[in-house]
């Protein structure tokens, strides 16, 4: 059984139980949630900056059995251009999340593009980040995570529709939930204007529109696959709509507002 340590805790986020619990309580809000969720776009940043974003993401998805997270794999480690871990647990300093074995064996059963590699994820804080407000809002519910550095829309859309035959199959209530953060070191207003592209692709769910946007006005989001497995998987599972629930920069936090990084927050259903 495979069991993953925290990489970032105390970096990205408190190693603390006690201030971890209380920062990520206070992002949560009551009563905000959106009914139907299927998929999602979640930011990866240290809590100070897209912690906000991120909370008001998690308190918009109801309590489901599984969440599938894939996220961008920032360390280039591993062999796997989409790397599965399959089983065993997830450490973090509020508890332990389990991995959906059941659910990630059946989406590598429904397509080859998936490789069981645990290193991939070794060092990698796109998924851990996203696990203190699971725990928090949504506790019991398994994971599957995927690492990935192969940004083609043909084989994410392929990720993204094996893992929605995999959750239909399994019958399962699931949530597919896209780690990225969006526009990287561009001048405030020009950020904004970025990500206002890439995000109204994403309220269309329109996956083939984002990566022309993002290839032609290279808008610098980081997570740009997972998003379109995000967009197909939602899509294959009967979303209709998309919201943006939240969106800041870091120059929200710090006032800098010369280079700043963008945080999306968007539920699809």
């Amino acid at each position: 059984m495979g069991i993953r340590s925290p990489a970032v805790a105390g970096y990205f986020y408190p190693s603390s139980q006690k201030r971890l619990l209380d920062e990520v309580r206070g992002f949560l809000e009551e009563g905000k949630e959106v009914k139907g969720v299927k998929g999602a776009v979640s930011p990866h940043a240290g809590y100070a900056y897209s912690g906000k974003v991120a909370g008001k993401l998690f308190s918009s998805i109801e309590a489901v059995e599984s969440f599938v997270f894939a996220g961008p794999n920032h360390q280039g480690l591993g062999r796997a251009s989409f790397a599965i871990f399959p089983e065993g647990i997830w450490k973090t300093p509020i508890g332990d999340v389990e991995v959906d074995e059941e659910l990630s064996s059946r989406i590598m059963a429904e397509t080859d593009m998936l490789e069981a590699d645990e290193v991939a994820h070794s060092r990698e804080h796109s998924i851990e980040v996203q696990l203190p407000f699971l725990l928090v809002r949504n506790p019991g519910a398994k994971i599957v995570p995927i690492s990935v550095r192969d940004y083609s829309l043909s084989h994410c859309r392929e990720v993204g529709m094996a893992i929605a035959r995999a959750i239909t199959s399994l019958g399962r209530k699931a949530v597919v939930v896209a780690s990225s953060d969006m526009s990287h070191y561009e001048h405030y207003e020009e950020a904004r204007r970025k990500d206002r592209l890439a995000i109204d692709a994403i309220l269309a769910l329109d996956e083939e529109e984002l990566e022309r946007r993002v290839r032609t006005h290279h808008i610098t989001m980081c997570g740009l696959g997972p998003v379109i497995i995000a967009i197909s998987c939602a899509k294959m599972l009967g979303a209709k709509k998309a919201e943006l629930v939240s969106y800041m920069t870091s120059g929200d936090t710090t006032g800098d507002f010369s280079s700043v990084v963008g945080y999306a927050g968007v539920v699809m259903y």
